[in-house]
């Protein structure tokens, strides 16, 4: 069963949709989501945060936010989102 992910920037919905490995930096060090992850609540640092679906992946840039997953659910909230090097997010 794949990931539901939710990536949303203070001033606009960035993406939306199925993937198979969310990976993000946070306050306490870096994490990686699957399917089956049990629910966790994490404060995102600057950084990157890598979405991997069945077709490719890419990696945005974002300020800081949230990091919230629940039954295969993840969603990313953060203050400014920016797309990095690969794919754009519509791609995925």
């Amino acid at each position: 069963m794949p990931l539901q992910v939710e990536l949303v920037a203070a001033d606009r919905s960035v993406w939306s949709g199925e993937a198979t490995l969310v990976r993000a930096r946070t306050v306490d060090g870096e994490i990686g989501i699957m399917a089956g992850h049990e629910p966790l609540l994490a404060v995102l640092a600057e950084g990157e945060v890598s979405v991997t679906g069945s077709g490719g992946g890419t990696t945005v840039h974002v300020d800081g936010g949230f990091f919230s997953v629940d039954s295969d659910t993840v969603t990313i909230v953060a203050e400014t989102v920016r797309e990095g090097a690969g794919r754009a997010v519509e791609d995925l």
